[in-house]
């Protein structure tokens, strides 16, 4: 009787605790949303796509921020998805085992850096190498080339979304390693060593028996970087440049949605400037919350492949 009853008490407990989940998150979307309503009622659902900004007019648009935030967790994911790989691969396959630990423990310790300090160290290390030493080049070898031109044109200040998405790659490598690192140990040994035994080479082990087996697992590492990039605040904001007008040279100073809060909340002097940074910080939510959930549309289509 009193095992069944702490059995009740356990599952009511550890139930509520769910449900408080659940309730926070509905209360967060509710509270910014009731926030940047008056910004909402004035431009409506073109709020979305106006790239006015114009606190003086009281004008405003999410257009330059959203693009600016998916562009640099794109340029981010496309640079830190096959070095997480080749990290995860080198500690599980290849390091000798003194080596692991070491190797191991620094990536743990990178997540744990304040992303202020990679905001820093972007601004006084990185930008002025970039300036000098790497956009320079790119801008006279790329920059002409037809249809990607476009792309990789431009003043070489060093701060811009190409800069963004590379610290922010910086800052997720450790969370999609740590991760690949820890499902690739799941693998079965026997499974390896079976395929070993048929004369696959390490390549071949790799690609079809380590990655299909935790295929759900690494998609689901993949996307908790990028969920960590598209909310970065600080970091963004020392080297994104923080202009607000749209451009498609990664060159080129930018804006994102987390470090046009950060920027101006302090400076939001009338209704409609707060309110137009609140709806922002909705739309924020809204694009994390559509990613999140197409990552988990793709694992459950994945489980129900993997099931067939």
């Amino acid at each position: 009787m009193l095992d069944s009853r702490a059995d009740s008490g356990f599952r009511w407990l550890v139930t509520g605790a769910g449900i408080l989940v659940l309730i926070s998150l509905a209360a967060a979307a509710f509270s910014m949303l009731w926030g940047g309503l008056e910004a909402f009622e004035k431009f409506g659902v073109a709020f979305l796509w106006r790239d006015a900004w114009d606190p003086v007019l009281q004008d405003f648009g999410a257009r330059v921020p959203i693009f600016g935030t998916l562009v640099t967790a794109f340029i981010a994911l496309l640079i830190a998805v096959p070095i997480s790989f080749g990290i995860a691969m080198f500690l599980t396959e290849i390091s000798p085992r003194w080596l692991r630990a070491p190797v191991g423990t620094a990536i743990e310790l990178l997540a744990g850096i304040p992303s202020i300090i990679y905001g820093m160290w972007g601004l006084f290390v990185l930008v002025p190498f970039l300036s000098v030493n790497i956009y320079p080049w790119v801008d006279e070898n790329f920059g002409q080339l037809p249809v990607i031109g476009t792309l990789f044109s431009g003043p070489p200040l060093g701060l811009g979304m190409g800069t963004a998405g590379l610290v922010l790659a910086i800052m997720v490598i450790p969370f999609i390693s740590s991760v690949m690192r820890e499902v690739f140990l799941t693998v079965p040994g026997r499974l390896k060593e079976s395929a070993y035994a048929l004369g696959s080479t390490r390549w071949e082990v790799i690609w079809d028996i380590v990655l299909p087996y935790t295929r759900s697992a690494v998609i689901g590492g993949i996307f908790l970087g990028l969920g960590r990039a598209l909310g970065e605040t600080m970091a963004v904001t020392f080297v994104l440049g923080n202009a607000h007008r749209l451009s498609l040279s990664l060159l080129e100073p930018g804006n994102s949605i987390a470090a046009t809060i950060a920027n101006e909340f302090s400076e939001a002097d009338s209704p409609m400037y707060l309110s137009s940074l609140i709806a922002l910080g909705f739309v924020l939510f809204l694009v994390t919350f559509v990613v999140l959930t197409i990552a988990r549309l793709m694992l459950r289509q994945l489980k129900k492949r993997e099931g067939n």
